[in-house]
């Protein structure tokens, strides 16, 4: 949201004037599985994540281990926008899928154990308190980068995620191979995620706890692009004229 200020010459307060929130671009479902068709390996399952857990850009390549729980089937984001924490759906489908990348995940991890490596980034200093967490397993990265890489701050050797901008690159040309004319873009999962539980009859306060949205209002956005009192009208053109078959419409 964009604020502008102006002074009036009638007054020498300064007034506060407020652009309203522009739509989000969504994705009908259809379009959303073809995007998805056209990418393979770790950038699909990220944007399957992005679109059916709702999930952040940074959100999903910044997801450790031990927040993916598959007995209650749910993804807990911590530290996400406003530094808050959530919870939200682990998508029955991708359970076995994710399982497969996680065992990828922690054979390459035991490599680097073996290599004398292994370590791993830990937010708020938690390097201090847990001695041995940046090796464990359960602080890996669910999407760690391809190469071990030294740490500019510390000189350690780490194993960081993987770019975002790398998954942004993947989904634009995703987009574009499905012949999607729209302004998308791996938020638009996101965005598509909230409409279709809306779309689907899923309260609007379950959907907000869902994308971890602190004011509902922030939620409402959807609703207007769903429209639904706007859809339910017919435009002319397709309405019967009354008594007789519905003359053609003239090209």
């Amino acid at each position: 949201m964009h604020c502008f200020f102006f002074t009036s010459k009638y007054s020498s307060e300064i007034q506060r004037v407020t652009r309203p929130a522009k739509l989000p671009v969504v994705l009908t479902p259809g379009e959303a599985r073809s995007v998805l068709a056209q990418l393979k390996a770790d950038y699909r399952l990220m944007a399957e994540l992005l679109y059916g857990s709702g999930l952040r850009l940074m959100e999903c390549v910044r997801l450790r281990v031990k927040d993916i729980d598959f007995g209650y089937g749910h993804i807990t984001v911590r530290d996400g926008k406003g530094l808050r924490d959530r919870i939200t759906i682990l998508p029955e489908r991708l359970r076995h899928p994710l399982r497969l990348h996680l065992d990828r995940v922690q054979e390459a991890h035991q490599h680097d154990l073996r290599n004398g490596d292994g370590r791993v980034h830990l937010p708020f200093a938690l390097e201090r308190k847990y001695r041995n967490a940046h090796r464990s397993w359960a602080w890996q990265y669910v999407f760690p980068a391809a190469k071990v890489s030294t740490d500019p701050r510390s000189g350690e050797k780490r194993r960081h995620h993987v770019s975002e901008k790398n998954l942004q690159k993947a989904v634009k040309a995703a987009i574009q191979r499905a012949k999607i004319h729209k302004a998308a873009s791996c938020h638009t999962f996101r965005h598509s995620f909230a409409t279709h539980l809306l779309q689907n009859g899923h309260d609007i306060r379950s959907v907000q706890e869902l994308l971890g949205h602190k004011d509902v209002s922030t939620t409402m956005i959807y609703t207007h692009v769903l429209n639904k009192a706007g859809l339910a009208i017919r435009s002319p053109p397709d309405l019967p004229t009354a008594g007789k078959e519905a003359a053609p419409f003239p090209n």
